[in-house]
Order: structure tokens, then C-alpha cells, then sequence
């Protein structure tokens, strides 16, 4: 395994959102079921106290085993939280052209649709420990933004959110995306060099911080329903049940 020297900084997440408040099919989504953010394996005491308080109970790491190495799980793998590692991405380095890497809105919403297809049993199994978690979940990759961002859509689609508002909630991040930089920046950094990458040289070629974040989810919904109709049908076909639907709604509905 390829290692990663850094020095690890605790920090509390800036891109942290509860997902309740979004319409949702019978109803709005409650608190506390799912909450979203950036990376959870770096936060401060204070912070992880602050969300098993309030009721975290399983963490969904999103991030690929090399990010995992750099970092552990921090201050909450001293708390008494079930963890799950599905990674949506194998290797960050082998998803991207090594010679001209990418980073536009509409290269984010292909590699969306990707993730879909290919990493569709670990979206399974995320949408099951929501399901069936007795407390609130919390699922995170580096940024809070691509990996999570696709199981956000995901959750609310099963939830029965509309289109709108799963672009909505997803371009949110898009107002924290200097702190999201900031915050990543020394893990990040370091990890593409451990991959081979210029770090320096993939800031200058993004353009992630340029128009509307818009563009990579409304992407991804509108290539799924144009393939498949129902635009949960890779997850149907990786094992989502009717079942699950309907424990996930159960849950998001109840006071």
C-alpha cells in the first residue's frame, strides 16, 4: 500500500447539513435521520462528542481504502458508532486520465453516472444501514461533495424527493466549496502525490469553482431516468429492495 506522509490537523467539518426539511413522498423528511458532510475521520473531540449526542449512531465512510489509510477514524473510533467503509471509488488515480485529469461540472456529472453503475451494491448496503440504523446516520467522503452527493441522490430519490430538490440540496455545497479546499488541502495534497499527481497543477485545470454546480446532478438524474425510466433501477438491480423503500420512508416520516 502506498503511504502517505502528512500531518493530520483536527478540524471541524464545513460542509455538514442535516438532510431534513426536503419534501419528500407523504410528507417532509425529518431530522436526524441522515446527515451529510465532509470528511468525519479528522474532526475535533468536541465535535465528535457533539454528534453522538445528538443522536449519531453508524457512519458511512464513502472514501477509497488509500484515503482511509492516511487518516483512521479519529476522535468518533472512540465512541461506540458502527462504521461502515464503502468506498464508491476504488482508486481516486485510476478514475481519472492521468495526462489530462478533469475536474469540470460536466466531467463530475459522467463520473456521477459512473459511480451509479459500478458501485451500486455499496449504495445498497448504505441505503440498508439507514434504513435500519435505530439513530441517525452520517455518511461522508473527502470534500462532501461528489461520493456524497451521489448518495444524497440517492437517499431522497428512494425517499421520493422531487428532481429540484435533489439538485437544490446538492448545489449547497457549492457555497463552501473555498472552506471545503481549505479544510482538505494538506490530505488531499499529499495524497496525490502519493498518487503520482500535481497537486498544483490539478487546482490550476479545475474548474469547480466556476458556474453552477447544477450541471453534474441534473446530469446524473436526467441520464438515469433517459436509461432506465426509474432512476433507481442499478440499485434495484444490485439488491434494493421494496422492503428498504418503505423501512426508509417509515423512518423519515416518523416524529
Amino acid at each position: 500500500m502506498t503511504i502517505i506522509d502528512t500531518e493530520l490537523v483536527l478540524s471541524a467539518p464545513v460542509n455538514l447539513r442535516d438532510l431534513g426539511g426536503i419534501a419528500i413522498d407523504g410528507g417532509v423528511l425529518r431530522e436526524g435521520l441522515a446527515i451529510r458532510t465532509d470528511d468525519l475521520a479528522y474532526v475535533t473531540a468536541d465535535v465528535a462528542d457533539g454528534l453522538v449526542t445528538g443522536g449519531l449512531t453508524a457512519i458511512i465512510d464513502l472514501r477509497s481504502p488509500l484515503e482511509v489509510s492516511v487518516t483512521g477514524r479519529g476522535p468518533l473510533g472512540q465512541h461506540p458508532v458502527a462504521y461502515h467503509h464503502l468506498p464508491l471509488i476504488a482508486d481516486v488515480g485510476e478514475s481519472m486520465d492521468r495526462e489530462r485529469p478533469a475536474l469540470t461540472h460536466e466531467a463530475m456529472g459522467l463520473m456521477y453516472q459512473r459511480m451509479v453503475e459500478g458501485a451500486a451494491p455499496q449504495l445498497v448496503i448504505a441505503l440498508n444501514v439507514i434504513a435500519h440504523t435505530p439513530g441517525t446516520a452520517a455518511f461522508h467522503c473527502a470534500a462532501g461533495r461528489d461520493r456524497t452527493g451521489v448518495l444524497a441522490a440517492m437517499l431522497l430519490l428512494a425517499l421520493g424527493a422531487a428532481d429540484e430538490d435533489i439538485v437544490t440540496d446538492y448545489a449547497r455545497t457549492g457555497d463552501n466549496m473555498v472552506a471545503i479546499m481549505a479544510r482538505t488541502a494538506p490530505v488531499m495534497g499529499a495524497m496525490w502525490k502519493a498518487l503520482g499527481f500535481d497537486a498544483d497543477a490539478i487546482d490550476k485545470t479545475s474548474s469547480l469553482l466556476e458556474g453552477s454546480m447544477d450541471v453534474s446532478m441534473r446530469s446524473l438524474l436526467d441520464t438515469l431516468r433517459a436509461q432506465h425510466g426509474d432512476p433507481l433501477t442499478p440499485l434495484r438491480a444490485a439488491g434494493l429492495s421494496d422492503a428498504t423503500i418503505a423501512r426508509l420512508r417509515e423512518r423519515a416520516l416518523a416524529a
